[in-house]
């Protein structure tokens, strides 16, 4: 059956909408996402009104004020408003692809647009699913901007848990450091971004109703912290950055920031990896020549 035949013709609707809102990241906001995301070998970042604000934070600058009756079971906003009403009880952040132009500030009032590019549906080895393109453009009163597009994953929760095909670590790796990962840091995480989602900090609805074996780790944790450590390393600032969520990691067992450089230069392969040699996040960081 093709993509197009499985697509609910409501769901088409959706395709090119768009919505902007306008925020920042003040220096408080800034300093309770650099504790959720610092370890022992990051850098204590200076956070005051008109620094640099670090690579992926814009991420907390936009949070969604929605009312609780507006929420879903799982705790994210309710669908139907700007992403379609798409039939599925789990919802996922997938991945995406991000170019870089400027630097956004601590402080500094940032704008973003997004659009629905895509609604498709497709039938996977787990069943029928559905993945949503939103295109994001934020821009820095100051100049910056970031381009990005976002790809959000829906599909049915599972009777249990199913782990997704191992993705191995690359070989000769430039650096691998030990993250400490538990309950604290993930509640944090969620705390400065404003994140509801049950599975990142309700034990017993992630366990009972998704069926995780634990509390799952945020994606976009994992490419704050990924690209921190990559940038630390090559002493580089991105110019692009490209992130697929291969596998879930889990609360229980600590990460690993891991990088390999790219033979022909310009670039670095990055992600977080398990200590058993599987990625959860597969990334690619690349800087201007």
């Amino acid at each position: 059956m093709s993509a197009s035949s499985l697509m609910e013709p409501d769901h088409t609707a959706w395709i090119g909408r768009t919505q902007t809102v306008e925020g920042g990241v003040t220096p408080n906001l800034a300093g309770m996402l650099g504790a959720a995301v610092g370890h022992d070998l990051s850098p204590v970042r200076d956070l005051r009104a008109g620094r640099p604000l670090p690579s992926l934070w814009h991420w907390v600058a936009f949070p969604e004020f929605v009312q609780m009756s507006d929420l879903g079971e799982d705790g994210h906003p309710a669908l139907g408003g700007f992403l379609p009403p798409l039939p599925f009880r789990r919802r996922m952040w997938a991945g995406g692809d991000i170019t870089f132009k400027g630097v956004f500030h601590v402080g500094e009032r940032l704008t973003k647009v997004s659009t629905i590019r895509a609604v498709t549906m497709k039938e996977g080895a787990t069943g029928r699913m559905a993945f949503v393109t939103v295109d994001h453009v934020t821009r820095g009163a100051e100049g910056g901007v970031v381009e990005e597009e976002q790809n959000i994953v829906y599909l049915d929760i599972p009777k249990s848990f199913r782990p997704p095909k191992q993705t191995p670590v690359p070989e000769r790796l430039a650096y691998d450091e030990r993250v400490p990962m538990n309950e604290v840091r993930l509640f944090r995480y969620s705390a400065a971004t404003y994140n509801a989602h049950r599975i990142h900090y309700d034990l017993p609805y992630a366990q009972q109703v998704e069926k995780y074996p634990a509390l799952v780790v945020h994606g976009p944790m994992q490419a704050t912290m990924a690209i921190e450590a990559a940038e630390r390393h090559t002493r580089r600032a991105p110019a692009r950055f490209s992130y697929r969520v291969v596998h879930p990691m889990f609360h229980d067992h600590d990460l690993r920031l891991v990088g390999a450089l790219d033979p022909a230069g310009g670039a670095i392969e990055i992600g977080t990896a398990t200590f058993e040699d599987y990625l959860g996040l597969k990334a690619r960081m690349e800087w201007a020549a």
